[in-house]
């Protein structure tokens, strides 16, 4: 069982859904997304989202964008990201999600990225602009080296293209929220996100959900557990990391308290 099963079959014993953590690597610099990385896992994550930094994040908002720009700035590197991967992963047994756009994977060989990828101690990838369709490059491979694929289901996916995604992805797949970008505001009362989330488990069989974007608060976390098998928080760990590596550990405990069901 991979590092990403375990952390859901855990969570799903323990009653409650897993909580998947994204957090931008370099940011605010190495030596600070170390010592952040390090008090997320330590505070309780089931699942780290280790961002690599890109000039172009159409997905993200401004929150994960800036963080993105800080750490461009601060010499981050596909290298350098998978180095830090390594150092989580000699200190922790969280599983590790890398959570990338194409083109940062895509500037070498396939295979030598698959084999650097599996070297630093990751255990999946999360493409987010990288479809089915288009995936079989780097999919192939990753499924090879033993790394789960993670895909994407949007609001407005069909049935038909949910079905597609599902058949294609491992460790779990991703429900976005909604139309629109990371950090955006989101009503988890909202019946209608509810009901789509039970039907995508439903359609997904054994294969767990996540849910992510827009999810900032406990009481939102509180609201959406119950439906899915793990709820994802980004832009709201972003910003309690820019005041310090305390107050993101404390941010994260207040979260995972909520997964309870």
């Amino acid at each position: 069982m991979s590092r990403i099963a375990e952390a859901f079959a855990r969570a799903r014993a323990e009653s409650r859904a897993a909580f998947i953590g994204y957090l931008t690597a370099f940011d605010p610099e190495r030596e600070g997304s170390r010592e952040r990385l390090f008090a997320a896992c330590e505070a309780g994550l089931d699942v780290l989202e280790l961002g690599v930094p890109f000039s172009d994040p159409t997905a993200d908002g401004a929150s994960i964008q800036s963080a993105m720009v800080r750490a461009l700035r601060a010499g981050s590197s596909l290298a350098g990201v998978l180095e830090l991967a390594a150092e989580v992963r000699a200190r922790f047994e969280t599983p590790i999600v890398l959570f990338s756009y194409a083109n940062p994977l895509l500037r070498r060989a396939a295979s030598t990225t698959i084999a650097r990828v599996r070297e630093a101690g990751i255990d999946g990838l999360l493409l987010v602009d990288m479809p089915p369709e288009a995936a079989a490059e780097l999919r192939t491979p990753a499924r090879e080296a033993g790394l789960d694929w993670v895909g994407l289901v949007a609001p407005t996916s069909t049935a038909e293209r949910r079905a597609k995604i599902i058949e294609a992805s491992s460790g779990f797949v991703y429900a976005v929220s909604l139309t629109g970008v990371t950090g955006a505001a989101l009503d988890a009362e909202d019946a209608g996100l509810q009901g789509a989330l039970t039907e995508l488990k439903g359609a997904a069989g054994e294969l767990p959900v996540a849910v992510g974007f827009g999810i900032r608060e406990p009481a939102q976390v509180a609201a959406l557990a119950p439906h899915v098998d793990g709820v994802v928080v980004g832009s709201a760990l972003v910003e309690a990391g820019r005041e310090s590596a305390a107050a993101l550990g404390e941010k994260v405990r207040s979260l995972v308290a909520a997964t309870r069901r």
